[in-house]
């Protein structure tokens, strides 16, 4: 359905430089991508731990949970993935304009799909690859995803029987194959404030 034209809107009461002042950093929106099982939920949750112990404000929007919520009319056509991730862009962007730190848990595997969060979210978009080899995501394999793949059970499956394409310009790249959750957190913390998203400490 095309949007209608005569929709606008509203003007906010609370501006998004006034929430970002209050706070003390900047709404962002980083997507953690990377193949089923690379740690991207243990490393967002990890993070949204540290930010609230520090008092920051953050959300974490993950692949699994949007889909069982928001999204759980939604299959995993191209066309289903396409507006899964579309929804995931307009819902981090709201957040974002409200000064929150968004941490996006998604595989997202094709670039045109990182592309629609990279369209809708501009500079506040950040991608970080959590690069854990495909062997590595499959001894792991928490859900039992990638063996039902093997078996011929899951179709569409990333990495198995559908492809996942690495980010080419990562804003980041984290080795969360061979890394521990806490060396990542570390570097994904030092980053955020080279970035200027948090205060440097």
């Amino acid at each position: 359905m095309p949007p209608r034209s005569d929709v606008l809107a509203p003007a906010a009461s609370i501006s998004r430089a006034q929430r970002e002042a209050r706070n003390g950093h900047r709404g962002t929106a980083v997507l953690l991508t990377g193949l089923p099982a690379a740690g991207k939920s243990t490393l967002a949750q990890a993070l949204h731990a540290e930010l609230f112990s520090r008092g920051q404000q953050s959300v974490v929007l993950d692949g699994d949970g949007l889909r069982v919520g928001l999204n759980r009319d939604l299959g995993f056509t191209d066309a289903d993935r396409l507006e899964n991730i579309r929804r995931a862009s307009e819902l981090a962007a709201l957040l974002v304009e409200n000064g929150q730190i968004v941490i996006l848990a998604m595989i997202a595997p094709l670039v045109e799909l990182r592309e629609v969060f990279a369209q809708r979210l501009g500079d506040d978009y950040r991608e970080v690859w959590c690069s854990a080899a495909l062997a590595v995501c499959e001894q792991r394999d928490p859900k039992g995803h990638y063996a039902r793949a093997r078996r011929g059970e899951l179709a569409g499956f990333t990495g198995v029987s559908a492809p996942y394409e690495p980010p080419a310009q990562a804003s980041l790249v984290l080795d969360t194959g061979t890394l521990t959750v806490e060396a990542c957190l570390d570097r994904l913390l030092t980053w955020l404030g080279e970035s200027a998203v948090l205060p440097r400490t």
